[in-house]
């Protein structure tokens, strides 16, 4: 049916020279091995000299924020070191800009400082703030009440300064009191993480041992304040986040830290203690962070990968954890080379610089490719208003991001289409390196109409515009349905022959990603499920008086069908061939 569709309007459509000239180099040789990870030994990363400042530099907005508080102070006559805590200073010494200001109290509850704050606005004539709780959750290794308000539009959380003491038989603090700047930063997860910035002094603070916090920061070292091993028993979450911050600034694990995440015990207790919800969040940050692939890599390292990503029942795919760190990787590298080979082509495409659910979507996609089949035995209702339920089949992939991840519904469906249409995009990449691309790039050369019209009479044109017909179809259907994660989709299929152990390179791959964007950029596809279609289906009801039904459906998909095959048909020739078509459905 494809081919009548082209017939007709014979030479509705033909490819241009310089994407003709582009599948013809398109067809490369399958010669290289497969992409493979190195061992752990070798991904180590070497210790690096990281540029900090020697003092924080505040912007105009900061500098409100705290000359507001230290107003509280001296109004109150509190007598509280107001300190900011953690991930901003970090930062303010990187270089980098941070909004999540959180406040270190010395000698008050943070809301009662809150409170401080509200009665101070009140004086000075000042609209008051809503002033949130969080309580502490000892059993999920939430230890500290956080108070939250707006200071200068600004959400501003507020902290004590804290002091634990364990029972031998478990990490839940048995007593929390206030405690001093060295015993808060040795609470903290990591050395990094660990400083303050006393705005009283406008000083920063290192107040661990020998400094580390700064050593550490200087030579790009992931560590904690206190032995790493009773850190991450403390709060087994800090085990995820080292490897997070490690991905995210490129440094590296320090020995220690490595051999106690590595630890069953640790393991344990990131099963037990830790809700998937946090899990789940902790893995989105790293996915959307500056190194994906680093984090996924140190996951399988640590002997984590299979805690934070478990599977519904074991696998029977070998080494999966490897199979999927190394799927994420390839596609990674894909990737970045597309982007590389977008800034100099011709294609009328930005960089693939996805938002954030896009990107989400991507990785776990790439992440779990090697899954895309594995599926697992689920019950699920009849009917929404019934509880009686039918046993089938999911997959394996959904289970791991809805139950493990415990990530949006959206983004398991989402994977779950990807998988599908980077299957279906491998046809289209046959196509483009087939012996096709010969006829297309002779009908390229052509300098003159009369030679364009001698060559499209010919019986070789006809089938190649035949088959760029189906292409074209099948292109903007597939489209249609995935809409705007159809680049992804296409990357991702780029891994179908390493699924398959064959031959495979990265730089081949991105080249043939390329040429297939080329393809679907000059024939006008590449936002095609926003094309509006000649025909909607009133018109179809009226014109084959018809009253709905499955006959408007089919005849609305024809239309469509005919629409993507002639992009400069109009809608009398379209309803002209729909009526054709269906005369002959009626004999």
């Amino acid at each position: 049916w494809a081919s009548m569709l082209v017939a007709a309007t014979p030479g509705s459509f033909a490819l241009s020279r310089l994407l003709a000239a582009r599948l013809h180099c398109a067809r490369f040789a399958r010669r290289c091995s497969m992409c493979a990870l190195p061992d752990a030994a070798a991904r180590k990363r070497k210790r690096m000299d990281v540029e900090i400042r020697d003092t924080v530099k505040l912007s105009a907005e900061e500098e409100k924020i705290f000359d507001r508080l230290l107003a509280v102070e001296r109004h109150f006559g509190l007598g509280t070191q107001l300190r900011v805590a953690g991930g901003w200073v970090r930062d303010k010494l990187l270089g980098k800009d941070c909004y999540d200001i959180d406040i270190a109290l010395d000698n008050m509850l943070g809301r009662d400082f809150c409170e401080k704050v509200n009665e101070y606005l009140k004086s000075i004539g000042e609209e008051t703030k809503n002033v949130g709780v969080i309580l502490s959750n000892p059993d999920q290794s939430k230890h500290l009440e956080t108070a939250r308000m707006k200071i200068e539009d600004v959400w501003v959380d507020f902290v004590n300064l804290r002091a634990e003491t364990y029972a031998d038989d478990s990490r839940i603090p048995s007593t929390m009191e206030f405690g001093t700047p060295k015993q808060d930063a040795e609470r903290r997860d990591l050395t990094i993480n660990s400083l303050f910035y006393n705005i009283n002094t406008g000083h920063v603070e290192d107040h661990t041992d020998r400094g580390k916090c700064l050593r550490d920061l200087k030579v790009g070292v992931i560590a904690t304040p206190l032995e790493p091993h009773v850190t991450f028993l403390d709060d087994p979450l800090r085990v995820l986040r080292s490897v997070r911050f490690a991905s995210r600034f490129g440094f590296e694990l320090e020995d220690d830290l490595r051999a106690a995440a590595s630890t069953g015990e640790v393991r344990d207790a990131l099963e037990r203690k830790i809700s998937r919800e946090r899990i789940g969040h902790e893995v989105e940050l790293m996915l959307l962070g500056n190194d994906p692939t680093q984090a996924m890599e140190l996951l399988l390292d640590l002997k984590l990968f299979r805690s934070v990503f478990t599977p519904p029942a074991p696998l029977l795919v070998d080494g999966w954890e490897r199979l999927c760190v190394q799927h994420i990787h390839a596609a990674w590298d894909v990737l970045q080379l597309v982007n590389v080979n977008l800034t100099v082509s011709s294609i009328n495409f930005k960089q693939l610089n996805w938002q954030a659910e896009h990107k989400l979507k991507f990785l776990l996609a790439a992440l779990l490719f090697p899954l895309q089949d594995s599926t697992y035995e689920g019950k699920k209702r009849k009917k929404a208003s019934s509880y009686a339920q039918i046993t089938l089949q999911f997959p394996s992939t959904s289970f791991i991001i809805r139950e493990s991840l415990k990530l949006k519904n959206a983004d398991a469906d989402g994977v779950v289409d990807l998988h599908r249409s980077a299957r279906k995009f491998d046809r289209l990449e046959d196509v483009l390196l087939s012996d096709a691309a010969e006829a297309i790039t002779t009908h390229a050369a052509a300098d003159t109409r009369e030679e364009v019209q001698r060559l499209e009479a010919g019986d070789a044109f006809a089938w190649v515009c035949s088959s760029c017909a189906e292409d074209r179809i099948f292109v903007g259907l597939e489209l249609m349905e995935i809409k705007d994660l159809w680049r992804a989709a296409l990357v991702l299929s780029s891994l179908n022959d390493l699924l398959e152990n064959q031959a495979w390179d990265a730089q081949e791959k991105a080249k043939v990603c390329t040429s297939v964007m080329d393809f679907i950029s000059k024939q006008g596809l590449d936002e095609s499920w926003n094309t509006k279609p000649l025909l909607d289906g009133k018109e179809i009801m009226a014109e084959f008086q018809l009253k709905g039904g499955p006959a408007v459906k089919d005849l609305k998909d024809l239309s469509i069908q005919w629409q993507l095959a002639h992009p400069t048909g109009t809608a009398g020739e379209c309803r002209e061939w729909l009526k054709l078509e269906h005369a002959k459905g009626n004999k």
